[in-house]
């Protein structure tokens, strides 16, 4: 006798009141995510890219170096538009879930997850494949690989949370995405002109100490030195990696960054949370 097959709508009446929603949600959500092929294809281009400049170049250092633009530029383009599009996606379906007895808050972390962990898995397993079967990892680089791939993942968590907010605060998908490319363009490549036009203007005062502080409103630039902070290339810190190499030093810096990092994946999470719960669906 064949068992009828549980609807996710039911499954998630059915689990509504107890803690298992946020796993219904996720698990319904993820299978959503990985049908479209999205993220199957950003993972094996990752691994593809990874693989070829292992090749070329020989050594995990080297190969970081190389990879730096993936992850400062590409990882987050794309977590910006999967979850933009995927918000946009799935409204109507959230829309009927929260007509249930279902907490807003547990949807919220359901499709918040649901986003970032198959992109962040994707691009993990696509950087550490190939540098697990060309054994290119010794001692001397291992630092500096998980913390290529630990920025990475926290970029996958920050654009992931900025997706959301503008997903949930524009209504419009055409506008949404045209404001998730505007704040992709201003976080990677306008905040780098912002700083050069400070420092060339302002080049007779002292500006070291305050671009400290202005580096910790860009994620992505405290991604890059983070990264840069545990490798030679000096010429890959830009201005403000350079200031904070100078003034805090390896160790004290890295931490500092991280820490600029974690305040980035709990701010913007936060403030999508708050949009979502105030919205009148």
């Amino acid at each position: 006798m064949a068992i009828p097959s549980v609807t996710p709508l039911a499954a998630v009446r059915r689990s509504a009141a107890s803690p298992s929603v946020v796993g219904t949600v996720l698990r319904h959500e993820l299978r959503s995510v990985l049908r479209n092929r999205g993220v199957l294809v950003f993972g094996v281009g990752t691994l593809l890219l990874t693989d070829i400049v292992v090749r070329l170049t020989g050594s995990a250092p080297r190969a970081m170096s190389t990879l730096l633009n993936l992850v400062l530029l590409v990882v987050p383009l794309v977590t910006m538009m999967a979850g933009i599009i995927s918000w946009h996606a799935s409204r109507e379906f959230n829309e009927l879930l929260l007509a249930q007895p279902v907490k807003r808050t547990a949807l919220f972390s359901a499709l918040y997850l649901a986003l970032v962990l198959p992109l962040a898995g994707a691009f993990s397993l696509g950087m550490l494949l190939p540098l697990a079967w060309h054994r290119v990892v010794d001692p001397a680089s291992a630092m500096l690989v998980v913390t290529t791939v630990g920025s990475g993942l926290a970029l996958t968590f920050i654009f992931g949370g900025l997706a959301l907010l503008i997903g949930i605060r524009i209504e419009d998908r055409l506008r949404g995405v045209m404001t998730g490319l505007m704040a992709w363009l201003l976080l990677t490549v306008g905040y780098d002109a912002v700083v050069l036009i400070v420092a060339t203007t302002l080049a007779d005062y002292p500006l070291e100490r305050p671009m400290l502080g202005f580096m910790l409103l860009n994620p992505v630039d405290l991604a890059r030195s983070v990264i840069v902070l545990q490798s030679d290339a000096a010429a890959l810190m830009g201005y403000t990696g350079a200031v904070m190499s100078r003034f805090l030093g390896s160790t004290l810096g890295t931490v500092a960054a991280a820490g600029g990092l974690l305040a980035w994946i709990v701010v913007p999470v936060a403030l999508a949370r708050r949009s979502f719960d105030r919205r009148d669906f």
